[in-house]
């Protein structure tokens, strides 16, 4: 169908092919001198401060141009030539500032207004989602009772996103990542009637697992599901916000909820203009903090990790859900209203909140599932900390990705008495919360080799309420909003435990775990062992129960250990797509384009008409040392390397041949065109790749 189909601009980056320290940049496809220049100064606006001036572009025939990049003396591209690269192979299509309607072929985006340097958190955010795409997106659900006119909620939501920048962030990787500010963007919003087939449980699995184009903004989308025939006497209409744990956390989405009611309520509109201080200011407060009484409070010995779990006498545990699949499974319990009430007042009896109380719970499942008793022994697992506790004014109404998960150890003695315990924890994570803004240095949170994150992560919802801050005004409007759950992925451990209190004041508990390291049987045990122990303890434990009587009080029912979260990625594993058919005097790694839906390569490989073999790179953010070691052993052992992607791999290829080049073996060759998503890139891609690596054959 698309054989008659013009290729894109597809650019060819050849250190070796440049005279006077110059580098050349073949360009395939055709390409008009305004787009080229306007391509330069976005180049000097993405990349501020030196100027890139003196790149010269030559025409030798129609579909054929030649960029002289001054400067590199025959090394490796700079990432100013992989980044033009990307610009002039970028497939024409709407910008965030032309609106939804735009047309392919419009206008440039307008210039850039800022780009924000990104914080630990979002590097470690990016760097997951680079490894495990799908594993950082997060859902939160509302069920708005009453009329709902879509055109004024469309109307508020865009005047949400004019007022908090955040909604018109993205990312560009020139290699490492960073934020930039559009001057505007808009949220994808669908509304489903309910005479559709689709349900809530179906929808929201569908939605979670579209990918998020991090190069665009925004990060979030909302889906309108009206209720069925079936609910004639009271209709309602569930609003179900899916979004990015790169920009936004759950507290975040609660506030941009909140301010769409208020704008909801104006008519469509808000006062004022962009909201400071923002997301930016937050990232360059972190960058100025001192991570010294940060680090030397992990290296303390109470933080000290547990030693492993000794293995259960029957084996490892594994997965035995084969019917559901991979990915991530969710399970949901509750307190009626009376109980939680009662938990709520048991546990201010002895001087703590209920997180205290699910935290001593999770300790004693853990300790349990170990079997040590009547030994003492040292349990870990990580806590979800708002994240917010900058000295920054206004920081609680900022909306950004601040909640950080922080690992919290205990040493728990059978003798040691509840309320001992409970004040323990309530101590203990006073003491984090002091520095819940900082991503710990302990190996096992980005460290490849490192142990993975062990206990499982616990959660308990706090923040701004919509459904409280304009309930009222919502009610004289006939309409009523009810939070109804939020969900998401372990964020990186095998599970992770949520809990919050629903518009009725019921603790509702939500267990999101990995199905890769944990069966449905397993998380349903330890959430129902979780709910037992909450219903038991403000009923039956007094300031004498001790740990070893609340064990005896739980059922003959064996408490299956929580494994470890996801192993380090591998760092920078090649896959082979396909072997070489003939000997060749070359060999071609395809890289993905950072930030990007992952396509897979198999159409490529389809079009590949070429005797090299086709290896694909794995990409893991900021690995790019591990990455150029594989990628030298490559080139070392099959001739020339060719790099190649579609647009968006430019500067991270380039940065890879400059690495590769530094180790002695001779410059790759750097190939750029086509988009993953357009039914003409993998064609294009691999007809210049063919190109390539033809000319590779030459010394």
């Amino acid at each position: 169908m698309n054989g008659d189909r013009p290729d894109g601009v597809c650019a060819v980056i050849d250190p070796e092919q440049g005279e006077h320290d110059t580098t050349t940049m073949e360009l395939h496809g055709a390409l008009d001198t305004a787009s080229f220049h306007r391509a330069l100064h976005r180049v000097a606006e993405i990349r501020p401060g030196p100027r890139h001036g003196g790149f010269r572009l030559l025409r030798h025939q129609p579909g054929l141009h030649t960029v002289e990049l001054p400067g590199t003396g025959g090394a490796p591209a700079p990432a100013a030539a992989g980044l033009l690269a990307d610009l002039l192979t970028a497939a024409p299509e709407p910008c965030p500032d032309a609106g939804p309607a735009a047309a392919a072929a419009g206008p440039p985006c307008r210039t850039l207004p800022r780009t924000e340097p990104v914080t630990p958190l979002q590097q470690q955010r990016l760097a997951d989602a680079l490894a495990r795409p799908g594993h950082q997106a997060e859902q939160i659900l509302w069920r708005w009772h009453g009329p709902l006119d879509t055109a004024r909620f469309e109307a508020a939501w865009h005047a949400v996103g004019e007022r908090e920048s955040v909604l018109r962030t993205a990312f560009v990787w020139d290699p490492g990542p960073r934020a930039v500010v559009f001057d505007r963007a808009f949220t994808d919003i669908v509304r489903h009637p309910g005479t559709t087939v689709i349900r809530r449980t179906a929808l929201a699995a569908r939605e979670r697992a579209r990918a998020f184009d991090l190069r665009r903004p925004p990060a979030v989308r909302l889906a309108l599901l009206d209720s069925g025939p079936e609910d004639t006497a009271e209709p309602f209409t569930d609003v179900l916000v899916t979004y990015h744990r790169a920009l936004l956390d759950s507290w975040s989405v609660r506030l941009l909820m909140r301010e769409c009611c208020r704008a909801y309520l104006a008519g469509g509109t808000l006062p004022g203009g962009p909201r400071r201080p923002d997301l930016g200011d937050c990232a360059r407060l972190l960058g100025a903090q001192d991570p010294g009484p940060a680090h030397d409070f992990w290296r303390g010995p109470a933080h000290r990790p547990p030693a492993p779990a000794p293995a259960p006498a029957s084996g490892p545990v594994r997965p035995t859900d084969t019917g559901t699949g991979t990915g991530t499974g969710v399970l949901r319990a509750a307190l009626s209203p009376a109980r939680s009430t009662h938990l709520a007042h048991w546990a201010a009896r002895w001087g703590v909140a209920e997180s205290s109380v699910l935290q001593a719970v999770w300790t004693l499942l853990l300790y349990r599932a170990r079997q040590n008793a009547p030994a003492p022994a040292t349990v870990g697992f990580g806590l979800d900390f708002p994240g917010r506790g900058l000295l920054l004014e206004g920081i609680e109404g900022v909306p950004g990705p601040f909640e950080n998960a922080l690992p919290l150890t205990v040493a728990l003695d059978p003798a040691l008495r509840l309320p001992r315990l409970l004040r323990t924890l309530r101590d203990q994570v006073m003491d984090l919360s002091a520095y819940e803004w900082a991503t710990t240095s302990r190996p096992a949170a980005t460290g490849a080799g490192a142990p993975a994150r062990a206990g499982g992560l616990l959660a308990f919802d706090c923040g701004p309420r919509p459904e409280t801050a304009y309930g009222d005004e919502l009610a004289a409007h006939g309409i009523r909003l009810e939070e109804q759950e939020a969900a998401g992925t372990p964020a990186g451990y095998a599970l992770r435990l949520r809990a919050g209190h629903d518009t009725h004041r019921a603790l509702v508990l939500t267990c999101a775990y990995d199905r890769d390291l944990i069966d449905t049987g397993t998380a349903r045990t330890l959430l129902a062992h979780t709910v037992r122990l909450l219903r038991l303890l403000p009923a039956a434990a007094s300031a004498t129960t001790t740990v070893a009587d609340v064990l005896a009080w739980m059922p003959k029912t064996a408490t299956p250990p929580v494994p470890d979260g996801p192993a380090a990625w591998d760092t920078a594993p090649l896959v082979v797509l396909r072997g070489a058919s003939a000997p060749t005097a070359a060999t071609v790694c395809l890289l993905d384009v950072p930030g990007a839906p992952h396509t897979g390569h198999r159409e490529l490989v389809r079009h590949y008409r070429g005797p090299e073999a086709l290896t694909a790179l794995r990409l893991t953010a900021g690995r790019q040392a591990a990455q150029a070691d594989v990628l030298t052993r490559l080139a070392r052992s099959a001739g020339r390397l060719v790099l190649g992607g579609y647009s968006g791999t430019g500067v991270l290829a380039c940065e890879l041949a400059r690495q590769v080049t530094a180790s002695g073996v001779r410059t790759p060759l750097v190939v750029v065109g086509g988009a993953g998503h357009d039914p003409g890139g993998p064609r294009s891609l691999a007809r210049a790749l063919q190109r390539a690596s033809t000319s590779a054959a030459r010394p």
